[in-house]
């Protein structure tokens, strides 16, 4: 019965709630051609909807008021108007009977019989488009929206997602997961615990609840480098909606919540050592290995455009060192005005890397948006946080593979002296950046200059 009450909530949801499919609040992402636009990005095939149960019920009939009235044995209360609404699915606000607040999310029963036409309009228009301009090449976007979207409908599989990612990551205390609440869960109904917050994005909230923005952006670089060098388990939406911010009001300390775990990349081992190999090349500007990481990863002569799409900076700052100087100005104009330049080239390029990839580099470019935001972008320390991971990466990856004691024990040796390097380095940046440091340099130099 519960569960034949939380369909109804999903109908009631989708009928009273006219906030999304009423003339009065009429939501632009029910247009096919805006749907296809996000169907671009992650999107596909459709599994059965499961409320065509409920469709034959008419609204207000006897067997609606009763269905209706058996949502009072789930919820204490249930918040009509919803939290936040997006193209596939809103949320709303409610209490169990036992006192526990939770989040709703309900599908929208227009999303299963839309998004099946969304996808062969975008692969319709695609064709047409490739007869009139060869050159163009994205039929692939057709193939990840066929594979992904079916994974983002089915509820079951994100409250499966948001469980493995928290185990994964359970050693950031920072970090914080919704509980999902499998006894009242369907595939197109998923109750989670309820948490709010500031989005990422908005440096004055932050600032408001003295919650330290640079902080927020390191440990926000830490959970997605852990991701994706160490686990291959990435969380690819992490747009300001679904990461908030908020200060533990009895520890002090600020926590990031990651919301909506329907979309991840499961990165395959061969993938992210090269990848891993490939960033500490960009980071320690090894032109030579970043050359050869990157055709392994499908640039081929790109190369230096699949340099620069990844660190979002020239090719001039990542010959002389990305974390060397912060992005200026003309840079960001360079890098714009390249862009729209180097448009065939880029779609080439995408046109023949990992599929794999694609995933990545959305993300890449949703978290330099937060940074952007923030007026954080990427500094020394979050390459040094890379730069750990990779290492860390790359040393099980060697221990696994070796069949040798005393190699292993060689590569933990190797690995250790490594990550110490790293942290003297941080140390001396630290240093040099700091009141203490500068007190202690024009020390040492007074002493020097007394010497002599």
């Amino acid at each position: 019965m519960a569960r034949r009450a939380l369909k109804l909530a999903s109908l009631a949801a989708a009928t009273s709630g006219i906030y999304l499919y009423g003339n009065k609040f009429l939501d632009p992402n029910d247009f096919g051609v805006v749907r296809v636009g996000r169907a671009v990005a992650t999107t596909a095939v459709i599994t059965y909807d499961y409320l065509t149960s409920l469709r034959s019920v008419p609204y207000g009939s006897e067997e609606y008021d009763f269905l209706k009235s058996q949502i009072k044995e789930v919820f204490m209360s249930f918040e009509d108007t919803p939290l936040g609404a997006a193209s596939l699915a809103q949320v709303h606000k409610a209490v169990l009977q036992d006192g526990r607040t939770v989040a709703v999310k309900i599908q929208h029963p227009k999303v299963q019989a839309q998004s099946s036409k969304d996808i062969l309009l975008m692969e319709v228009l695609l064709l047409v488009v490739k007869q009139i301009f060869p050159d163009f090449e994205f039929m692939w976007l057709v193939e990840e929206a066929k594979k992904n979207l079916p994974l983002e409908l089915d509820f079951l599989n994100e409250g499966r997602n948001a469980e493995k990612v928290a185990h994964m990551l359970r050693n950031f205390d920072f970090l914080k997961v919704p509980r999902i609440y499998w006894e009242l869960s369907t595939r197109r109904v998923l109750l989670m615990e309820f948490m709010e917050g500031g989005q990422v994005n908005d440096r004055a909230y932050m600032e408001r609840n003295d919650i330290d923005v640079n902080e927020i952006s390191r440990n926000l670089g830490k959970l997605y480098s852990e991701m994706i060098f160490v686990n291959g388990f990435v969380h690819c939406d992490p747009h300001p909606g679904n990461v908030l911010v908020k200060k533990c009001p009895s520890s002090g300390k600020a926590h990031i919540i990651l919301l909506d775990h329907g979309l991840y990349q499961v990165l395959s081992e061969s993938f992210r050592m090269d990848y891993c190999h490939l960033w500490q090349a960009l980071i320690k500007a090894d032109m030579k290995k970043v050359q050869k990481y990157s055709q392994r990863l499908g640039a081929g002569d790109l190369y230096p455009l699949f340099a620069c799409m990844l660190t979002a900076r020239s090719w001039e700052s990542v010959n002389r060192g990305i974390d060397r100087s912060p992005v200026s100005a003309s840079e960001d104009v360079e890098i714009r005005s390249n862009a729209a330049a180097y448009l065939p080239q880029i779609t080439q390029l995408l046109n023949n890397v990992p599929r794999q990839m694609l995933l990545l580099l959305k993300t890449n470019d949703l978290l330099r948006g937060i940074e952007s935001a923030l007026h954080t972008r990427a500094s020394a320390s979050s390459f040094l946080n890379m730069s750990r991971c990779c290492i860390r990466a790359v040393s099980t990856y060697q221990r696994s593979k070796s069949h040798s004691l005393y190699r292993r024990v060689q590569i933990s040796l190797t690995e250790g002296l490594s990550l110490w390097q790293i942290n003297l380095y941080e140390l001396f940046l630290w240093l040099k950046g700091s009141r203490l440091g500068n007190w202690v340099i024009a020390l040492l130099s007074w002493m020097h200059h007394s010497t002599y």
